[in-house]
C-alpha cells in the first residue's frame, strides 16, 4: 500500500496494524496507514473476559483493524484497542483498504501503460488529490460522479483521460447497511395506533431508514447510506427518537444492534 499518512491518527480512528511483538501483558503493533508509527495494545484491550495466553487471540505478522484510544503526541505512545472494534466496523475499514488498493492499481496501470514509474507518477497525482481529498478512493467516486474533477485539480489531461476510463470500469458506489432488531409494544388502550404512530415517526426521520416486521412485535431496522460515519448518526438519532417515547410510559423498546 503506496499511502502513508503523516503525524498521527485521531482518538476513535480504526487503523489498519500489522502485530510486531507480542509479550505477556502487552502487544506492539505497527500502523500500516502511518508513517513509522507503532502503537501498544494492553491484554485489557484484547479481547472481553480473562485472557489466559494472548497468543490464542494474536499472531505476529497478522493484519487486525485496531482503535485508537490515546495519542501522546510528546512521548509518541499511541494506545490501541482490539476488543473495541465490532465485526462491522472491522469489515468496513479492510474494504476502504482494499478500495484504496484498488485506486492505487488503477494509477499503476496507466504508469505502465505509459512507460512510467508507478511511483513517481503516484507521488505527482496524490500532491494534487490529497490538497482536496484524504484519499485515491473518495477522489475516484467523484470522478464516476462528475468527470471534471481531475481538470479541476490540474491533472494532466491525457493521464486525466486514462486513469478516468479505467475508473468508470472498475469504480461503483457501495451502499453502507447498518442496523439492528427493534422490538416494541405497547399495554395501552390504544397500544396498536401508539407503536404504529412511534415507527412512522422513526421512518420520517430519513429516507436512508427502512422497516420490517419480524414478527413477535420486532422490526428489523435498516439504515443505507453512501457513508459509515453518517449511517451511524442515523441509527443514533433514530434509537434517540424511540427511547424519547418509551421515557413517557406509554410503550417499552428495545434496540439490539447487529453486528
Amino acid at each position: 500500500m503506496l499511502l502513508k499518512k503523516k503525524g498521527f491518527p485521531a482518538e476513535d480512528e480504526l487503523v489498519l496494524c500489522t502485530v510486531s511483538n507480542i509479550h505477556f501483558h502487552s502487544v506492539f503493533a505497527k500502523l500500516d496507514e502511518y508513517e513509522n508509527k507503532t502503537g501498544l495494545i494492553h491484554i485489557s484491550e484484547i479481547s472481553p473476559g480473562r485472557i489466559r495466553n494472548i497468543r490464542d487471540y494474536v499472531v505476529e505478522a497478522k493484519k487486525i483493524v485496531t482503535k485508537v484510544l490515546r495519542v501522546d503526541k510528546k512521548s509518541g505512545h499511541i494506545d490501541l484497542s482490539l476488543r473495541r472494534v465490532n465485526d462491522n466496523q472491522k469489515r468496513l475499514k479492510i474494504n476502504e483498504i482494499k478500495q484504496e488498493q484498488k485506486s492505487e492499481k488503477i494509477i499503476e496501470q496507466v504508469a505502465k501503460n505509459n512507460n512510467l514509474d508507478p511511483k513517481q507518477l503516484y507521488i505527482e497525482l496524490t500532491e494534487k488529490i490529497f490538497k482536496k481529498y484524504d484519499d485515491l478512493t473518495n477522489c475516484f467516486k467523484d470522478v464516476v460522479k462528475k468527470e471534471t474533477v481531475f481538470e479541476k485539480l490540474e491533472v494532466n489531461k491525457d493521464i486525466a483521460d486514462q486513469l478516468t476510463e479505467i475508473i468508470k470500469v472498475r469504480f461503483k458506489e457501495e451502499d453502507v447497511v447498518i442496523g439492528g432488531l427493534l422490538k416494541v409494544r405497547s399495554y395501552e388502550t390504544d397500544g396498536v395506533e401508539i407503536v404504529k404512530k412511534a415507527l412512522q415517526d422513526l421512518e420520517k426521520l430519513s429516507k436512508s431508514i427502512s422497516l420490517t416486521y419480524a414478527g413477535g412485535g420486532s422490526y428489523k431496522i435498516e439504515v443505507t447510506t453512501k457513508k459509515y460515519k453518517e449511517a451511524e448518526k442515523i441509527l443514533d438519532k433514530a434509537v434517540k427518537k424511540i427511547n424519547t417515547v418509551q421515557e413517557t410510559g406509554v410503550l417499552e423498546a428495545q434496540f439490539v444492534r447487529k453486528e
